[in-house]
């Protein structure tokens, strides 16, 4: 089976906004080549070596290469993309924005990543795992979440999703009752199911997640009654109202780890789905967005409990 490779030029202030704004266009295997330098904790998690001399310098440049099966309408698509820059060039600059066009074999990208995804350790006890591999370093009170990403946004190892974890952490309780907004590929549903939720409803717009956290939570071993994910677009009114209709119960724990772009009118009506004393955690806010985030927050009633930053990547949590 061929593929359609599309590469964009662009920055790598907006490579992360783009790489995520293509698998909601449900565009297959993204990839990022950039010269910005890994952290220390991202060679042990990739289990990578670079001598000095191997090592580019960092020019601020980015490309963003992503698959279309060669069924598929290409120059629709193409079309689909170059709107997408514009508006995300209103946030972060995307540079050129140039796109080029390649054709590949399905196995030269579908599994060769596999290669570079070991199990790692978010924290002192929650460790992620691809399925395809063991944790050698296995304590005795870890929390294994075993992932098998696809082509799904979302391992666990990116700051947003991080950052979301560590909010998981302190505020789901035994017996919380979980909305997971955006879900990706579960990761978040299953950590917070595994920190002692009783159940976890999740929702994306992307059919890929949806079919990757189906499978996430068969691999974990949660049943439908624990965890159900379901495409529903909240942001449409009348979407957002035939779920209400479903889920007549209101949530302790609300997280949504999308884009500043939907955290703001999604702050709007989240306070609809909370319970009393519930906290509404958002994260995948780029921190040039951070005081748009706050005031569109503060402006629908919310109260900040706290922000917490990693790299340029913010999370606030609230409560109303």
């Amino acid at each position: 089976m061929k593929w359609n490779k599309i590469t964009i030029e662009t920055t790598t202030a907006a490579e992360d906004m783009i790489s995520y704004e293509l698998s909601v266009m449900g565009m297959e295997g993204v990839e990022i080549e950039d010269h910005v330098p890994l952290t220390e904790e991202e060679r042990k998690i990739m289990y990578v070596d670079l001598l000095p001399d191997e090592i580019a310098p960092d020019d601020g440049k980015a490309l963003v290469s992503c698959y279309l099966d060669e069924k598929e309408d290409l120059d629709t698509m193409i079309v689909r993309i170059q709107e997408k820059l514009e508006e995300i060039s209103a946030f972060v600059p995307v540079g050129s924005g140039k796109i080029t066009l390649g054709q590949t074999e399905e196995e030269d990208w579908i599994n060769n990543w596999k290669v570079y995804f070991k199990p790692f350790r978010l924290d002192e006890n929650i460790v992620i795992k691809p399925t395809w591999e063991t944790v050698e370093d296995q304590k005795e009170d870890d929390i294994i979440i075993e992932i098998d990403p696809g082509t799904a946004f979302g391992s666990g190892s990116h700051e947003t999703t991080k950052l979301c974890i560590s909010a998981l952490k302190k505020y789901v309780k035994e017996g919380t009752k979980l909305l997971d907004v955006g879900t990706g590929s579960g990761i978040l549903s299953i950590i917070g199911l595994k920190l002692g939720a009783e159940n976890a409803d999740a929702t994306d717009i992307d059919p890929n997640a949806i079919r990757a956290t189906q499978e996430n939570f068969e691999i974990n071993q949660i049943s439908e009654k624990k965890a159900k994910v379901e495409q529903v677009n909240l942001l449409d009114p009348e979407e957002r109202e035939e779920y209400r209709g479903r889920h007549q119960g209101k949530y302790d724990v609300i997280v949504a780890n999308i884009l500043a772009d939907v955290i703001i009118p999604l702050s709007g009506f989240a306070g609809q789905f909370l319970a009393k004393d519930g906290i509404f955690i958002t994260s995948g806010i780029i921190n040039t967005m951070e005081e748009a985030v706050k005031q569109a927050m503060e402006d629908n009633g919310w109260k900040i409990l706290e922000i917490n930053r990693m790299k340029d990547w913010v999370s606030i949590t609230a409560s109303l």
